[in-house]
């Protein structure tokens, strides 16, 4: 029997079963608990979207999956039900990202660091705001999904984890604190950042950027100034066009498309299969990149080590800045130097782990 193999009569007979027997003698009968992650909505009423899915099983395939053979969430039974056509419905609203705290946060600030109360006009536009956010998926909100009572309770949560405040602390978590601290280090560079955000999302530009993207975006990948504007950076980075350009300006004037930062040339190591292959890094800062025309000289020509590199931990070094790291390792003798003359790759850098 193949897991995930209904159909939607199967699952229609599930549903049906579930209303002859009543919501706790059907979950008692199968040994299913209550929906924690998502519920089915069908015909103006919800279902606890595993217990359906299991027993659905049986009325396609003989045998009805037990709880824990599958998961309820969005690679299991929510997926499966969606793929039939039904609606499935988010129990609780996904945690707040980094993009959105940024924005309560700059509301919190400008409120001289104090909650919002639900009734505010800030706190109904920034909710409507937030829902145009191409952060979450559909699927994965509910009705109350950032509505203007949890984005007032969001700028408490703030208010209240600054360090002048004396009271108790409302309920927040450790990335609000973590924003709340880049806003008090930083406060003019992260109120930039709030600035783009939302002038992306009024534009379009950031609603036009694909959530696919996020799946290279991983922890590796450090960016306080949080997603969308880091999903810009590399769609400006992945311009096929932009990169041609800058490849044929380099070779005009003479020059190599060795890595700018530790001069690995790729067609010098793998012959005509490296050649004129190399990537570009957008070396503009995400909160100074807003809209506009990129220019030849915001891009550098970058190994693709070097570039991981670059991306890894905020603040992100200039490729010039990485260059003298690595000399300063090379020429000190640093255990664990590059390893690597310049232009000239030694057996180890031919050999590194993430070169293509």
């Amino acid at each position: 029997m193949r897991k995930g193999a209904i159909t939607r009569e199967s699952v229609l007979k599930a549903v049906v079963e579930h209303d002859d027997l009543g919501r706790e003698a059907f979950l008692s009968k199968y040994g299913f608990g209550g929906a924690r992650s998502y519920v089915l909505v069908h015909e103006g009423r919800e279902y606890d979207s595993k217990a359906i899915a299991g027993v659905a099983h049986k009325w396609a395939q003989g045998r009805a999956l037990v709880p824990g053979e599958f998961s309820g969430g969005k690679d299991h039974a929510a997926a499966w039900l969606k793929r039939l056509g039904f609606q499935v419905k988010a129990v609780k609203n996904p945690d707040w990202a980094r993009d959105e705290i940024i924005l309560a946060c700059h509301l919190a600030m400008m409120n001289d660091w104090k909650g919002l109360d639900t009734q505010d006009s800030r706190v109904i536009e920034l909710s409507a705001l937030l829902q145009l956010l191409p952060i979450h998926a559909d699927a994965d909100r509910n009705d109350k999904f950032r509505n203007p009572n949890g984005v007032a309770r969001k700028t408490f949560d703030i208010a209240t984890r600054h360090p002048a405040y004396r009271g108790k602390p409302t309920n927040g978590g450790a990335l609000d604190v973590e924003v709340l601290h880049q806003f008090l280090a930083r406060p003019e560079q992260m109120t930039e950042v709030a600035r783009l955000i939302r002038e992306g999302i009024t534009t379009g530009e950031l609603q036009d950027l694909t959530q696919p993207d996020d799946e290279e975006l991983d922890d590796d990948f450090g960016a306080p100034e949080g997603r969308l504007l880091l999903r810009r950076h590399r769609a400006r980075e992945r311009n096929k066009g932009l990169r041609k350009r800058k490849i044929d300006s380099v070779l005009r004037k003479g020059g190599s498309l060795a890595c700018e930062a530790c001069g690995f040339d790729f067609e010098e190591v793998y012959g005509e299969r490296g050649a004129g292959y190399v990537e570009c890094h957008h070396v503009v800062p995400l909160h100074e990149a807003g809209e506009g025309t990129t220019k030849l000289s915001d891009l550098a020509l970058i190994c693709a080590n070097c570039h991981r590199m670059i991306h890894r931990r905020a603040p992100w070094p200039t490729p010039k800045e990485l260059r003298a790291s690595i000399e300063h390792r090379r020429y000190t003798g640093t255990t664990g130097s590059v390893g690597q003359q310049r232009g000239k790759p030694t057996e180890r850098a031919v050999g590194q782990k993430d070169q293509p």
